[in-house]
């Protein structure tokens, strides 16, 4: 069973967005566009929701997210000390977008987040 939340946001004129849903194997969300300071807070409140739950997993995935900055960085570590004290739920799926691996790989916490093979 799956059910979930959807919405955009326009930002600058650019489009983000944040779908969620819920399946057998957990939590899913997965970040679309732009992951910039103006929406921090809207991915931090879907993940405390997804956290809030029973589910055995929480995965967020950046498949789709095209541009990632220091506010965003400053989350996915936040995000992983959060759930390193709840039980280590949390597990990241990387994106093609060469733009997103590059700031990932210069802050170093490539090696540091619980990304999925």
């Amino acid at each position: 069973m799956s059910q979930g939340n959807e919405g955009a946001l326009p930002q600058n004129g650019r489009l983000f967005s944040v779908h969620s849903r819920r399946t057998d194997a957990g939590e899913h969300i997965s970040l679309v566009g732009e992951m910039d300071l103006s929406v921090i807070g809207r991915v931090d409140r879907e993940m405390r929701r997804a956290e809030a739950t029973d589910a055995a997993r929480i995965v967020l995935d950046l498949e789709e997210l095209e541009f990632l900055d220091a506010a965003g960085i400053r989350l996915l570590l936040s995000l992983d000390a959060r759930s390193r004290g709840n039980g280590g739920r949390l597990r990241i799926r990387r994106g093609p977008f060469p733009q997103v691996e590059r700031v990932l790989e210069l802050t170093g916490v490539g090696d540091m987040l619980p990304f999925e093979d």
